[in-house]
């Protein structure tokens, strides 16, 4: 069993051709819309915290078990805002995983955001945390591949929005993640493209550094930040495939 977590702006219906590969290999994919995301209520863009949305994945990890009933635990897969979530998650709450996938986990960004603005941000997040503002997305860095590009600026369920606290959250989050990677317990298959222009790669090789030695790191030379979406995509999916069935094995 694997539950996923998607990214910031885009929702769990992305993922449907990752699901079928799964589900050939013999897995099954569950998943869900973070709040203020897809067709889940809220706010877009806007959650309460990292905490709050370690409460959901929780809470749907829970569901899930009690619709299945499977011999083994599952396995937890996060990409970009998702992937910083399973990490924080698994690091945070002790959950009963056989494994982690993070895929360009947002840990830091790949580009720097001024101090001031960074400032500012911290600023409003006390006093109007809801407060919404562009993700600033490189959009036409998701994927070489055009068609995917045109797809998620043509979906209704995707948005730019992020709530001034969810982005403090998520800087703070991604630089206790790298705090805390000695901590680390469980699997974990750590994926990033080299040419991601939106999540740090150098983050991932960070954690990988500081982590144990149950830390895999795949590093995909020219791939864009969406590597389930990217030119190659198979040989991405059927890496995820193969790690799990060694841990499973």
């Amino acid at each position: 069993m694997v539950n996923l977590v998607h990214g910031l702006g885009e929702h769990s219906g992305r993922y449907a051709h990752v699901a079928k590969v799964l589900n050939n290999a013999g897995y099954h994919l569950a998943s869900f819309d973070l709040r203020g995301h897809g067709l889940s209520e809220g706010k877009r863009g806007h959650a309460n915290g990292f905490d709050q949305l370690y409460d959901d994945i929780d809470a749907f990890i829970t569901e899930i078990n009690h619709k299945f009933t499977f011999r083994q635990a599952p396995f937890l897969y996060g990409h970009s805002l998702g992937g910083s979530l399973v990490i924080n998650f698994a690091l945070n709450r002790n959950p009963n995983l056989a494994g982690v996938i993070a895929t360009a986990p947002a840990l830091a960004t790949a580009f720097k955001p001024p101090k001031i603005q960074q400032l500012m941000a911290k600023v409003l997040a006390n006093v109007v945390p809801a407060v919404t503002v562009s993700n600033s997305l490189a959009v036409n860095h998701l994927s070489h591949d055009q068609a995917i590009v045109n797809a998620y600026q043509n979906d209704a369920l995707v948005h730019d929005k992020i709530s001034v606290k969810l982005a403090t959250e998520l800087i703070e989050k991604g630089q206790n993640a790298l705090a805390k990677a000695g901590n680390w317990q469980l699997p974990l298959l750590l994926m990033h493209g080299t040419d991601d222009r939106i999540t740090s790669h150098q983050a991932s090789q960070a954690f990988k550094n500081k982590a144990n030695g149950k830390v895999e790191l795949i590093l995909w030379e020219d791939f864009y930040h969406e590597i389930h979406n990217d030119f190659g995509q198979e040989e991405v999916l059927q890496k995820m495939v193969d790690w799990m069935d060694k841990i499973q094995s």
